[in-house]
């Protein structure tokens, strides 16, 4: 039996083995050990692209459908409906089973052998403590890597995995935090170690991440531009009416962006247009979702995010494919404002992590970060108020969950 360790990330992948007694990473793509986890089905083609190929299609045009975020639809009944994709209908089992297969081919081209068990990290919560969908989304997991092609798979969670990446055994009796921040989810971990390895002492997680981040900056900096907030005539009375904020939240929300492209919305869209106080502004959304742009705004909104982080206070969200000349300005004190709603939900899932390990702030000796969304100043502000006097570790952020879960299923291949 061989076994792989597999990161399904909300934003990027990564899997790994044991190698020279060593955490080896596949190589996704050239220089490059962990892919993007979205799709792009090419109707030109008629094929499924997956990662940078996925990214590069939807940023030069390519007429198709593109998917993010694929991890969020776990565990929904979403999961499971049938759509129709390249003369097919499938569902998100098919479309998830497909992405783990090609991660599969690679690393067994790679390490010049079968890879019949899968070590898979998972998430505290997939969507919330006591969450009805949480056994569903495990479930639902599971069977896109048996539909993979794994013959078995087990679960490790990703705290866990990060903290033996971050080589927590090397210091027995320390007491340690893990914060991972990733795309959809921040799951928190105490550990300890001692002779028998590391103890967690609490897990706990909170559904929110990256994703949701760039949702909130795109809600308050770019819907306005697009007609939130803004006033549409009665169509079947006197008076106005606020535009309605379910086609906003959706269209900054990555996941939901998709299901926007229909013949009913965009005839809805025109029809407000007509009738918007400020028409332009409205104009803009026709335009967005004529030209399937929701994906162009939402990376555009991630780089401005990166850019406001940085410090800057000349930041912008440039929204250029929409219209020449448009952007959202994007100053660092406006994303602390945007933000602080998340930095309390943190602050919230830290606490309360503590209580269920009935551990204090003052016995953290160290917090490790995981995760690219880990890097963010209002995360790690927000955990050094938390914890002044322990070491903040930020080593490998991108690929911590992906060593440990490489070291652990090498260690249980191990004779």
């Amino acid at each position: 039996m061989a076994t792989l360790g597999i990161d399904f990330g909300t934003s990027n992948s990564a899997a790994g083995y044991v190698r020279g007694g060593k955490p080896h990473l596949v190589r996704m793509a050239p220089g490059q050990s962990t892919l993007p986890t979205t799709v792009f089905f090419d109707y030109d083609a008629r094929e499924m692209l997956m990662g940078h190929q996925a990214n590069d299609a939807l940023l030069e045009g390519v007429e198709g459908r593109f998917m993010r975020a694929l991890k969020r639809v776990l565990g929904t009944s979403v999961m499971h409906e049938k759509r129709q994709l390249l003369n097919a209908r499938i569902t998100f089992v098919d479309i998830i089973a497909r992405f783990l297969t090609q991660v599969k081919r690679r690393a067994e081209a790679e390490a010049g052998h079968v890879f019949d068990h899968a070590l898979s990290g998972r998430p505290v919560v997939f969507h919330g403590a006591g969450d009805p969908r949480e056994a569903q989304a495990e479930a639902d997991l599971r069977e896109c890597y048996l539909a993979a092609g794994f013959e078995d798979v087990s679960f490790l969670p990703e705290p866990e995995a990060a903290a033996i990446a971050a080589g927590a055994l090397d210091h027995p009796g320390a007491t340690g935090l893990i914060v991972d921040i990733g795309g959809g989810t921040s799951d928190f971990s105490i550990f300890r170690t001692g002779g028998e390895g590391i103890s967690i002492l609490s897990n706990h997680g909170v559904r929110i991440g990256g994703t949701d981040f760039d949702r909130s900056i795109s809600i308050d900096r770019v819907m306005p531009l697009f007609g939130a907030g803004t006033l549409v005539r009665n169509a079947i009375g006197p008076g106005t009416l606020p535009a309605p904020k379910a086609i906003f939240n959706d269209l900054a929300t990555w996941e939901k962006i998709p299901f926007l492209y229909t013949a009913q919305t965009r005839r809805m869209v025109a029809d407000m247009v007509q009738m918007a106080d400020e028409r332009e502004k409205m104009a803009r959304l026709g335009t967005v979702l004529e030209n399937e742009l929701g994906h162009d705004v939402a990376f555009a909104v991630e780089q401005g995010k990166i850019d406001a982080n940085s410090g800057r206070d000349d930041a912008v969200i440039s929204l250029e494919e929409v219209a020449r000349g448009l952007e959202a300005a994007l100053p660092a004190n406006a994303l602390r404002s945007i933000l602080d709603p998340h930095a309390a939900a943190l602050r919230r899932g830290v606490g309360e992590t503590l209580e269920m390990a009935q551990v204090s702030a003052a016995q953290i000796d160290q917090v490790i970060y995981v995760g690219g969304s880990s890097l963010m100043a209002m995360v790690t502000d927000t955990m050094r108020a938390c914890f002044p006097s322990a070491r903040h570790s930020f080593s490998e952020v991108f690929t911590a969950v992906a060593d440990g879960l490489a070291l652990a299923a090498g260690a249980r291949d191990a004779p």
